[in-house]
């Protein structure tokens, strides 16, 4: 099945994907289950509230799901009435307070652990808000489409743009440290800021393709991986990147550190288990 994000509730991991699925390991992705899911509506992101077994998982539909014990039964928390409304990603600061964002500026908040939810204007511009990250210090990032990159200070209650290196359709910030980032989109447009996003300079890749997912090690290592069935690593920091040749050949939605370690990618072959 496509699958296009998973997170971690406690050691365990979960993945939601297309057609309402929701599937559960507890071995760091050796073996799968599937959780009880409420919806056939395609979901594209879960996220987990930390050290909690609180967790939401969005999509299309105009849909938010909840679950309370680490993801084994869900339930429809909030749908908006406009059906063509789609979710694209989801952030869990805590057990009260979540942050969904969307397709044409979407932005659903609540500070209640989903008792009540409240439509946010975060863009003048109709824009995509394709994935929303947090870094080290709980500053929050969102990545969008025409260039679109967002920074919150103070847990999402205002939003500032980020002078954009590029006008194309960015796919997600990922936080290397207080102030490090790393920004990938489009045709592997890949850049790198040492200041919170004030400055950027381009990160080479070899391939035009898209940069759907990025990961952060433990080890230190980074990963990226997109739609064009290859990837990428690179050991300094984001400087520089080079192919990882392993025997995998599958688009790439999603990447994740398994609790043993292991690297897991979610998209066109479902759950793998990459080599070490």
């Amino acid at each position: 099945m496509l699958l296009l994000d998973a997170a971690l509730a406690g050691t365990d991991i979960v993945a939601v994907g297309e057609r309402g699925a929701i599937i559960r390991s507890a071995d760091s992705g050796r073996t799968w289950e599937a959780a009880l899911s409420p919806v056939t509506a395609t979901l594209t992101g879960v996220a987990f509230a930390p050290d909690t077994p609180l967790g939401w998982a969005v999509g299309h539909d105009a849909l938010i799901l909840a679950t309370g014990d680490a993801g084994r039964a869900w339930q429809t928390q909030w749908q908006g009435k406009n059906l063509d409304a789609s979710f694209l990603d989801v952030c869990a600061l805590d057990a009260q307070r979540v942050i969904a964002v969307g397709a044409y500026g979407l932005c659903l908040a609540t500070v209640d652990g989903g008792k009540t939810w409240t439509p946010r204007k975060i863009l003048d511009d109709d824009m995509h808000l394709n994935r929303i990250t947090r870094g080290p210090t709980g500053t929050l990032y969102i990545a969008g489409e025409h260039g679109t990159l967002l920074r919150s200070r103070d847990a999402g209650a205002t939003w500032n743009r980020i002078d954009s290196p590029y006008d194309g359709s960015f796919y997600g910030i990922l936080p290397l440290g207080p102030r490090t980032l790393l920004a990938h989109g489009l045709r592997g447009r890949v850049f790198r800021s040492t200041d919170d996003g004030d400055h950027w300079q381009p990160v080479a890749l070899d391939s035009p393709m898209l940069i759907a997912t990025a990961l952060k090690t433990k080890t230190g290592a980074l990963l990226l991986a997109g739609q064009a069935r290859a990837l990428y690593r690179s050991r300094d920091d984001g400087v520089t990147f080079t192919p990882w040749a392993i025997d995998f050949s599958s688009g790439v939605a999603e990447l994740l550190e398994a609790p043993d370690g292991a690297i897991l990618a979610f998209g066109e072959s479902g759950a793998t288990r990459l080599p070490n």
